[in-house]
């Protein structure tokens, strides 16, 4: 649900949409443009006066009288004119579309990571949200257990075979565990609301987090994960596709040093008085090559850029192969560690739950003291949040290797 409720990934739906509009913009130049216009023009030059009569098709003999063609007056022209161009030879067009498409592409990729990225985010809250609840379901079992203890100081204290500062020691553990519920509960609430935004619920809506997590390892073997994360990883392809781009880049520096060739036509329409209107009409047409010789080393040093960002992607996607390789070992080390750990935090709960069982017992019998079994209680309650801890961890490594290896959204959909 996160990837693509989020506000991230619905906003790299809108750039993915933009970029894909610049490939249509870029393969447009390949198109003809036709332009329509209307221009209104007055002046007493001798030759615009001139062409002005001749375009409007009013030149007369008296016209050409040199007194006239010296003083011709203040003279005015509406012109309506339909132009019409269209590309024949452009180099520069095919690499800036490829670029436009690389960027889509690019775009893409980065919207797959955002979707990834915050998949992998709610799984981090969902687990915090199961964390916090079996939290609080231990803190509950604490306060249950010490409020028997501070029964039982006073069952001694009241028969006169216990201290008053036994019952005293016990309502101030309890008052300790008392606190650790409220955090707790607290923390529950607010990881429950950090889900609750991320996914976009509106004001109201309440999140009901009831089923556990649980992530299976991997089956494939490190070698294997390693093929899969440089195949899979979206932010290693899009690494490529900003290569692919860099090349594109280069060509279209390259293309500067090349001659366009462009064809045009237009039909006009001139009139004195009228705006719109034809007291006489023409028709132009042609082709033009256009080579710029010199242009003061711009197009080298165009070009040297291409090749200089061209070769910095190249390192650039060294290094973040380099860097998809670590992560997945990492990430299998830490998920190994994660599931040793976690077997020496049950087998600690286990003793921390008999050493308490029998520390109460020798209190009971006055063998031992408040302090010894408030302590044994302490280390049970730590024994407790560790093996949650443990718990937590070793499913958010199982989830980090899948988001490691770029496969998280189709392994967690399984």
């Amino acid at each position: 649900m996160a990837a693509g409720a989020s506000n991230m990934v619905k906003a790299e739906k809108f750039r993915l949409a933009a970029a894909q509009s610049g490939v249509d913009l870029a393969g447009s130049r390949y198109l003809p443009r036709l332009g329509f216009e209307e221009a209104f023009v007055a002046s007493n030059s001798p030759t615009q006066t001139f062409m002005m009569k001749l375009d409007e098709g009013r030149l007369a003999a008296n016209d050409l009288q040199v007194a006239n063609l010296n003083n011709p007056g203040t003279q005015q022209d509406f012109r309506t004119a339909l132009v019409l161009t269209q590309p024949l030879y452009d180099p520069a067009i095919a690499p800036a579309r490829e670029i436009a498409v690389k960027q889509a592409e690019s775009r893409s990729m980065n919207l797959e990571t955002t979707r990834q990225e915050a998949a992998f985010t709610a799984f981090q809250l969902y687990l915090v949200i199961q964390k916090s609840k079996a939290r609080v379901r231990a803190a509950e079992t604490a306060l249950g257990e010490s409020r028997e203890n501070l029964r039982l100081a006073k069952v001694r204290t009241g028969s006169g075979v216990g201290l008053k500062s036994d019952e005293l020691r016990a309502r101030t553990h309890l008052a300790s565990i008392e606190q650790i519920l409220v955090t707790e509960r607290n923390m529950l609430t607010l990881a429950r609301m950090q889900l609750e935004k991320l996914l976009g619920f509106k004001d109201g809506e309440t999140l009901e987090a009831e089923d556990a997590v649980f992530v299976m390892p991997p089956s494939p073997g490190q070698n294997d994960l390693i093929a899969i994360a440089l195949e899979s990883r979206s932010d290693l392809r899009q690494v490529r596709i900003e290569q692919e781009k860099a090349n594109a880049e280069v060509r279209q520096a390259r293309s500067g040093y090349l001659p366009s060739v462009g064809a045009f036509a237009s039909y006009q329409l001139n009139s004195k008085d009228t705006p719109f209107g034809a007291e006489n009409d023409s028709w132009l047409a042609g082709v033009t090559l256009k080579w710029q010789i010199f242009d003061g080393f711009a197009r080298d040093s165009d070009y040297r850029r291409a090749i200089a960002n061209r070769s910095a992607s190249g390192e650039y996607l060294d290094s973040q192969m380099k860097e998809v390789v670590y992560s997945v070992k990492e990430s299998l080390l830490k998920h190994d560690e994660a599931r040793k750990r976690l077997e020496v935090a049950r087998s600690s709960l286990q003793d921390a739950e008999e050493a308490v069982r029998l520390i109460a017992r020798r209190y009971e019998n006055s063998l031992a003291t408040m302090y010894e079994l408030l302590d044994a209680q302490t280390v049970l309650n730590r024994a407790r949040a560790e093996l949650i801890d443990n718990e937590t961890n070793l499913a958010l490594a199982g989830g980090q290797i899948f988001r490691a290896a770029g496969i998280f959204l189709k392994e967690m959909s399984k």
